[in-house]
C-alpha cells in the first residue's frame, strides 16, 4: 500500500508552499488508495512551538485534509539514537570538534584553491588520544555521517532521471553537540520505521535526498527506497522563494481575508500542472490526480487566479454555506443579492454596510435634478425586486434620463459606490427612509 508523509516544522504558521506539499501528498494518497501520514518534525527545541503545532492541524483540517496518523519526531528521541549507535559501530558516523571558526577558515582556504567547500574529513584520522584530550578541554563532538563512494541516482516522478557523485558533498552533521539529532537523520529513520513508500517534496531537498538514500542503504542495506518526487518551487508574486519566516501568503491570512478552503486546494492541487486549476473537493481532485501532469518549470502563485477560483466558489454557495460567517442579521435574500459580486467573503461585509448601516453619500450637484426627481418619485413600502423597475421607469418619465446618465447617479447616491449588485436586489435591503435620506444628502 502506499504511504506517505507530510512533515511540517511547527517553527511558524503554513504558507502556501508548504499547503502545496500537503496537498499534493492527500492526493497522490488518496487517488492510489493508500494512507496520509502527518509528521510533526519538532526536534529543533528552540524555534519550535505548540501554538503553531495546534495552527498546522487547524490549518489542514480546514483545507479537508484528514491524516490516517500522526507522529512527532519529539517522542522518538530513543529511537534515533539507537540508529545513532548503530551508525557509530559501524564507523559511519563520526566525532568531529572543529568550530565554525574552523571550518569557515578551511572554506576560504579551499576557495583561494578554486576548490569547492567540501568538508575535508580531517577529524576522520583523530586518534583516541586526540578525542579524549579534546574532551578534556571542555569539547563536545558533534557527528557527521561518512558518505559513500561513487553517486546516487534515482528516477524522480517530477523531475526525471537525477545523478549525483557523493564525493561532491560534504559529510553531513547528523547529531549536533547537544546531542539532538538533525532533520536529515531523523526523518530517514522515521520514513523506514512507519514504511513510507513515496516522498513528495520540495526540489530545495534534491540535496538532501541524495544524503538520504545513502543513509537508508546505510541502516537497511536490504530495504527498497522510497520513490522520490520533488516539485519545483512556487514563488510569490515578486518571484521570490515562499517562506514562513516571512510570512508570506500564509493560510492564516488568506483564510482571514476571505479566501475559501475549496478554492486554495483546488488552486494548489494544480498550480504548475498541465491541468486548469478548478474549485473541486479534494474527493473529485483524487480522481484525476496524476503526479505526471506536473512540469518542471517553477510556477509562479498567482493571487488573481485564486480570486478568480474564489469568485466561482462563492457564487455558488447557499445561504446556510455561509450564514455562520456573515454579519448579524444578514438574511438569505441578502446573501442571494450579493454573491454574485464578492471575490472574497470578507467584502459581504461591506455591503452590509451599505444596505443596513452608514455610508457617505456623495455629494451630485450635478445630478440634482434627477436626484430630486427620484426622490419626488420614491414609492411607499412594502418593496420588493419590482420596485427598481417601477420606480426607475417613472424617473425616466420625468427627466428623460436613460441609461448610465439615470443609473449611475442613484447607484452612487444609494450604495456610494460606482459598481456591485443589482439595485433590484439591494433597495428593498436599504429600505425607503435610508434610500430617501441618501437621495436627499446627495441632491444636496
Amino acid at each position: 500500500m502506499v504511504h506517505v508523509r507530510f512533515a511540517p516544522s511547527p517553527t511558524g504558521y503554513l504558507h502556501a508552499g508548504n499547503a502545496r506539499q500537503a496537498v499534493v501528498n492527500y492526493l497522490f494518497a488518496r487517488a492510489q488508495g493508500g494512507r496520509f501520514l502527518l509528521r510533526i518534525d519538532d526536534t529543533d527545541t528552540e524555534r519550535s512551538r505548540p501554538e503553531y503545532e495546534a495552527a498546522i492541524e487547524q490549518d489542514l483540517r480546514w483545507l479537508g485534509i484528514e491524516w490516517d496518523s500522526l507522529v512527532k519526531q519529539s517522542d522518538r528521541l530513543a529511537r534515533y539514537a539507537e540508529a545513532a549507535d548503530r551508525l557509530k559501530a559501524a564507523g559511519l558516523l563520526y566525532p568531529c570538534f572543529e568550530s565554525e571558526e574552523e571550518l569557515a577558515a578551511k572554506r576560504a582556504q579551499r576557495a583561494k584553491r578554486k576548490l569547492p567547500p567540501i568538508y575535508d574529513r580531517a577529524m576522520l584520522k583523530l586518534t583516541p588520544e586526540q578525542r579524549s584530550a579534546a574532551e578534556a578541554n571542555g569539547k563536545t563532538p558533534y557527528w557527521r555521517f561518512k558518505l559513500s563512494d561513487g553517486a546516487i541516482a534515482w528516477g524522480d516522478l517530477v523531475l526525471g532521471r537525477r545523478e549525483v557523485r557523493l564525493n561532491t558533498l560534504s559529510d553531513p552533521v547528523l547529531i549536533r553537540a547537544d546531542n539532538t539529532p538533525l532533520y536529515t537523520f531523523t526523518s530517514v529513520v522515521d520514513d523506514l520505521d512507519l514504511a513510507i513508500t513515496h516522498i513528495i517534496r520540495g526540489e530545495d531537498h534534491v540535496t538532501n535526498t541524495v544524503v538520504q538514500i545513502d543513509l537508508l542503504r546505510a541502516l537497511a542495506p536490504r530495504a527498497s527506497l522510497p520513490v522520490f518526487a520533488h516539485l519545483p518551487l512556487i514563488s510569490d508574486a515578486a518571484g521570490d522563494k515562499l517562506s514562513k519566516r516571512a510570512g508570506s501568503i500564509s493560510l492564516r491570512t488568506l483564510r482571514r481575508d476571505g479566501i475559501e478552503a475549496r478554492a486554495l486546494a483546488g488552486y494548489l492541487a494544480r498550480l504548475g500542472s498541465r491541468r486548469d486549476p478548478e474549485p473541486l473537493t479534494l474527493a473529485e481532485l483524487a480522481e484525476t490526480f496524476d503526479l505526471a501532469d506536473f512540469s518542471r518549470g517553477a510556477p509562479r502563485f498567482d493571487p488573481k487566479q485564486l480570486l478568480a477560483l474564489n469568485r466561482k466558489v462563492l457564487h455558488g454557495l447557499s445561504y446556510a454555506d455561509v450564514a455562520s460567517r456573515l454579519p448579524d442579521g444578514a438574511g438569505e435574500e441578502f446573501w442571494m443579492a450579493v454573491r454574485g459580486n464578492l471575490d472574497l467573503l470578507s467584502e459581504a461585509r461591506n455591503w452590509w454596510e451599505v444596505v443596513q448601516g452608514g455610508i457617505d453619500t456623495p455629494n451630485l450637484p450635478e445630478a440634482r435634478d434627477l436626484l430630486t426627481a427620484a426622490r419626488d418619485a420614491l414609492p411607499p413600502e412594502p418593496w420588493d425586486e419590482t420596485t427598481w423597475k417601477t420606480w426607475t421607469t417613472a424617473i425616466s418619465a420625468a427627466t428623460g434620463a436613460r441609461g448610465k446618465s439615470l443609473y449611475m447617479p442613484l447607484r452612487l447616491a444609494l450604495t456610494g459606490e460606482s459598481h456591485g449588485p443589482e439595485l433590484a436586489a439591494l433597495l428593498p435591503l436599504i429600505g425607503r427612509p435610508r434610500a430617501l435620506a441618501r437621495l436627499n444628502r446627495a441632491a444636496g
